[in-house]
Formats: C-alpha cells, sequence, structure tokens
C-alpha cells in the first residue's frame, strides 16, 4: 500500500465539474462522474483506486448537477470527501484545481505535492514485479522527486489507448521529461493522472484556465515529467467508449 505520509499529500483531488456533454444522452439527467460501467459510476471506480493507495482524503469540485454528486459521494464509507463549489462558474481544470488548493495543501513551510486525477480515468495496473505490484498511483508516487519535478504525469502509448480518438499528446524523452507535440501525432496520451507540486501555481492565470498552461510552463523549466503506464487505460467519454469498456473489462475478467 501507498505511504503518501512520506512523499506526497494525503489529500488527492478529483476533478468531476466537467458537463458532460460528450457523454449525452447518458448525462441528460445526471453528471458524467455517476454514469455507470459494469453496474459502477466512474467515480466510485476512481475513488475505490485512491482509496486502495492508501489516501484518506479527496477533494471533488462540483459543477454540472453538482448536488446529485454530492448526496451520492456522502453515502461512502471509509473516504472523506471534501468539496469545492463551481455551480456558478466553471473553472476547467488548472482553476478547478487552484480553486481547491487551500483544501489541497498544508500550511506548514513545506508543503507535500498532491495527486489529482479525472474522475472518468478508468484504468487498470499492469502484472510486473515494479513498486506495489505495478500500482499506477503507487508507482506515481515512488517516481516523484520535488528536487526535479513540479509536474508529474502518467502516460500511456497512443498505441495502446484503448477508445482514445485523439492522435496523442506528448514524446517521452530518455531521462523521462515530456515535450509537448502540439496537434500531434505523438507516441504517448496523457491519462489524466497525475501528481502536482503546489508551487506550480504561483503566478497562475485567475479565473478558468487549463492545466495546459501548467504543463507548459513546467515543460519551458524542463520539470515536466512522465511515467509509462504499464497496465490498460481506457478513455470513457463518451456513450461508445462506456461500451468498449465493460466489453474490455469483460474480456479481461475484471468486471
Amino acid at each position: 500500500m501507498l505511504k503518501p505520509s512520506q512523499k506526497i499529500s494525503n489529500t488527492a483531488m478529483v476533478l468531476a465539474a466537467g458537463k458532460g456533454l460528450r457523454m449525452r444522452p447518458l448525462t441528460n439527467r445526471r453528471p458524467k462522474p455517476l454514469v455507470a460501467v459494469a453496474g459502477r459510476s466512474l467515480i466510485d471506480r476512481a475513488l475505490d483506486r485512491v482509496k486502495d493507495a492508501g489516501i484518506s482524503k479527496v477533494v471533488v469540485n462540483l459543477h454540472y448537477r453538482g448536488e446529485m454528486l454530492r448526496r451520492h459521494l456522502d453515502k461512502r464509507q471509509g473516504l472523506d470527501c471534501l468539496y469545492s463549489d463551481e455551480s456558478k462558474s466553471l473553472l476547467e481544470t488548472g482553476g478547478g484545481v487552484k480553486k481547491a488548493l487551500k483544501k489541497l495543501v498544508d500550511s506548514g513551510p513545506r508543503p507535500k505535492p498532491f495527486l489529482v486525477l479525472n474522475s472518468d480515468a478508468l484504468w487498470l495496473d499492469g502484472f510486473g514485479k515494479g513498486v506495489a505490484s505495478d500500482n499506477a498511483l503507487a508507482r506515481l508516487a515512488a517516481a516523484w522527486d520535488g528536487r526535479r519535478m513540479d509536474a508529474l504525469l502518467l502516460m500511456q502509448p497512443t498505441s495502446k489507448a484503448l477508445g482514445h480518438k485523439g492522435t496523442g499528446d506528448y514524446r517521452l524523452q530518455r531521462d523521462a521529461r515530456l515535450m509537448r507535440v502540439p496537434g500531434g501525432p505523438a507516441p504517448y496520451v496523457f491519462t489524466g493522472i497525475q501528481i502536482l507540486h503546489p508551487r506550480l501555481f504561483e503566478q497562475s492565470p485567475r479565473g478558468a484556465f487549463s492545466l495546459v498552461h501548467l504543463y507548459d510552463k513546467a515543460q519551458k523549466a524542463g520539470r515536466l515529467f512522465g511515467l509509462k503506464h504499464t497496465g490498460v487505460w481506457m478513455d470513457v467519454g463518451t456513450p461508445a467508449g462506456v461500451t468498449m469498456a465493460e466489453d474490455e473489462l469483460k474480456a479481461l475478467g475484471r468486471l
């Protein structure tokens, strides 16, 4: 089990404030994080993995049908859920994390980096001989080096990104630094799972902005790093993606 107190914060953030437009009609009456894959909601699957990694507290940002999502999460056991309300103004990924920083970061002199993941990130760990049997979150935490890094992103080879329609996001250098390839093609796609240091948000924009703005900032400083995922990752952003994910889980015997 990951021991987040050693390297990263015991509080993680799950991004759940999107409108879910690509997931319609499944999101006509519910927020995208509550869409079920094989009988379990996307956000519950993500939170299960966070809890299994030994993290005990999460911050979830809310926007579309936020109260429905809050009521659902309030019923969870064994995980303390805090909320960041974006009902009046959607702040995108970067602005959403920035607004929640006070809930994520201790007020001490040496704030720890923290885990951030998309609520629709659906992945299976690899089966190698790595840290904690290739547990993706444990591998990220073990790979974190605050002397060199401001951001560490979990990357999937584009050729193995199930359901992903894009052409890739980054090149992963031999020294594990990432180089973005605007417009692609690129050999790696970002999974939506990452560790970020609070200092990355210093002098960041006000209001709504994408985390990509901060990735570019870290890349320019040579402090944006990537870690290759050793297991399965699925892009579950559309109804077709849900069907694909259920078929894949069934084929792998992981329902």
